[in-house]
């Protein structure tokens, strides 16, 4: 009796805890709101700080007093009038995201990507098909949606025509798909997404600092791996032995009518041409960088850091994607035309409304934080405290990785959440030391770890109704418990090998060449 009571206060508190967390996120308004909110109470704090002289000095040689500059004022209202539409053209991810896109669209829309994922999952052996789950979840980053919509929905129906539990398929898959969220083998259409918010910030330090999509690549692409061996043991160590045996009887639909399509003759050709048309790309990209007189060098260097090739990655994304999804469409009789590339494009297109939106008063909020020097003076306070309490070493990016993870929890949304803190992050750990491409590595963990066990996260809706399908009396904290120890071993397993790979081996993060430390 005691040991039940006790199992109950634990349920209880746990309980508590994920309404608590579920609380507080309801009341966050929605981020559009939020970046609003946030542009106009940069504005009215500008004119009470610079009332009262908040300034910061420059810890640069020969640096003077930074000082607020307030946009309260007649000549700050003229900035904004006249900055309005600058600031949201002249945004760096937005372009870099909608161009990418295209193509991402393209391949999308031939059947290229889901044909893609499922001969992936379904042609996986037994004993290796919960790898190759979490696997295909990680690498389905590259077009986030198809993750959620198509390889869920299939891992679970996999599982259960394996006779494992559906539930165990259905989080193996979105373990990979949103807590390894950034790692990838590709440069996808969220690299250059945060290398332009990186860039932004690192530019309130030093003007002419460049992040280039490819910041994280190496590090994102061994994650890649990680991922898939922590979520693969998760699986099948924590969470399918503590689902247990699966009672038909707990599900919501009718089970026989559950059936998985194989690929077709069509498609597998499809998908053969769709691989000779990426192999033949990789190989003209590689006459272009490889050589010593590959014409997408650094004109003046010679070498592949600074290069053309990886300021024109989202070219190369563009292409990759648009060429391969085309072969795959026209072999598949999905594409037979130009207005059937165009129409992808579109649709494409048509789906980035809400993210447009975004950006647009995302982009305010940056550029009135630029104007004020609020970033500037934080960043210097900041690392001034910073040195004060001796927390300059790599010890520092453990609570950076947790308060990204916590912020995670509220604010789901990658870009939004990097675009309100990396303002003052990235340029305070640049002024002790580390290069913005670290800072950025540092945060894609914190920002996907936590994911998959916040009901702020856009497809949080999704999954849970995919869950009822086969246990009907699964909710939000069933949920959540399910996903926690990914969570756990993900967040502790991916900091370690950040710090074993950025301060043990020190490799960098990016591709050769990419600085760990920032020097002014």
């Amino acid at each position: 009796m005691p040991q039940a009571s006790s199992t109950a206060t634990k349920r209880g508190a746990f309980t508590r805890f994920l309404d608590t967390v579920e609380y507080l996120g309801n009341l966050l308004p929605h981020p559009i709101t939020l970046f609003a909110l946030f542009a106009i109470g940069i504005v009215l704090l500008s004119g009470i700080a610079s009332y009262f002289g908040l300034s910061a000095l420059d810890p640069r040689p020969g640096g003077a007093e930074i000082e607020v500059v307030s946009l309260l004022n007649a000549e700050g209202i003229q900035r904004i009038v006249t900055g309005l539409v600058t600031n949201f053209t002249g945004f760096t991810p937005l372009g870099t995201v909608l161009v990418a896109l295209l193509g991402v669209g393209i391949a999308e829309r031939s059947g290229l990507l889901s044909a893609a994922m499922r001969g992936l999952v379904m042609n996986a052996h037994p004993r290796v098909v919960t790898v190759a789950v979490v696997f295909s979840g990680v690498i389905s980053n590259t077009a986030a949606e198809l993750g959620y919509v198509v390889l869920v929905p299939l891992a679970a129906m996999i599982f259960h025509s394996l006779g494992r539990h559906p539930l165990a398929g259905m989080a193996a898959a979105f373990s990979g798909v949103s807590a390894g969220y950034s790692a990838n083998l590709l440069i996808g259409t969220v690299d250059p997404l945060l290398a332009g918010i990186t860039t932004k910030a690192a530019n309130l330090i030093d003007p002419d600092y460049y992040v280039g999509p490819e910041a994280n690549w190496m590090f994102m692409f061994a994650s890649t791996f990680l991922i898939a061996i922590m979520g693969t043991l998760v699986t099948e160590k924590i969470v399918e032995p503590k689902l247990g045996k699966y009672d038909p009887k707990e599900a919501t639909i009718n089970l026989k009518e559950q059936t998985i399509e194989p690929l077709s003759k069509l498609e597998k050709r499809g998908l053969i041409g769709a691989g000779l048309s990426f192999l033949a790309l990789g190989g003209l990209l590689a006459l272009t960088i490889v050589p010593e007189w590959g014409i997408l060098r650094h004109p003046e260097t010679g070498e592949v850091a600074g290069s053309p090739f990886l300021k024109g990655i989202v070219t190369f994304i563009f292409i990759t994607f648009a060429i391969p999804g085309f072969v795959y469409g026209r072999i598949t009789n999905v594409m037979r035309t130009d207005r059937d590339v165009i129409d992808a494009m579109s649709d494409s297109m048509s789906t980035m409304g809400m993210y447009i939106v975004l950006v647009f008063f995302a982009a305010q909020f940056v550029a009135f934080f630029g104007w004020t020097n609020f970033g500037s003076i934080l960043a210097i306070k900041g690392a001034t405290f910073l040195q004060d309490v001796g927390l300059t070493g790599p010890a520092v990016f453990i609570l950076f990785i947790l308060m990204c993870a916590f912020v995670n929890l509220m604010l789901g949304s990658a870009s939004a959440q990097w675009a309100i803190t990396a303002p003052i992050f990235v340029p305070m750990l640049m002024l002790i030391g580390y290069a913005p491409e670290v800072i950025q590595a540092a945060y894609r963990i914190g920002d996907s770890v936590t994911n998959i066990i916040t009901p702020m996260m856009s497809y949080f809706g999704l999954i849970l109704a995919v869950a009822v399908r086969y246990k009907k009396d699964t909710g939000i904290g069933t949920m959540i418990a399910m996903m926690l120890p990914y969570t756990i071993v993900f967040l502790l397993g991916w900091a370690s090998f950040f710090f074993i790979w950025v301060f043990g081996l020190e490799l960098p993060v990016g591709w050769w060449g990419t600085p760990t430390y920032y020097t002014p």
